[in-house]
């Protein structure tokens, strides 16, 4: 069950669409314009249980290789040194 309020900020949640950002395979997976419930105050999002499998779904394929994805410019930076 989806809470009505952010558990961090206590903001209010609202129907929207975000990014989920995870490392598989040595690579940085983004999978766009995931349904969710977004707080408007500081916008961590809430999934629910089915977005959710749909998401390990494409993060077990992920890590198995198994995903055709397009390449995304990236930069990194570390805050060590």
């Amino acid at each position: 069950m989806i809470p009505d309020r952010c558990s961090f900020c206590k903001g209010k949640l609202r129907d929207g669409k975000t990014e989920f950002l995870a490392h598989a395979a040595g690579e940085v997976i983004v999978i766009k314009d995931v349904p969710a419930y977004v707080c408007e105050q500081c916008g961590e999002a809430y999934y629910t249980a089915e977005i959710s499998r749909k998401i390990d779904g494409v993060m077990q394929n992920a890590h198995q290789k198994k995903l055709c994805m397009r390449p995304l410019p990236a930069g990194e930076v570390s805050l060590s040194g």
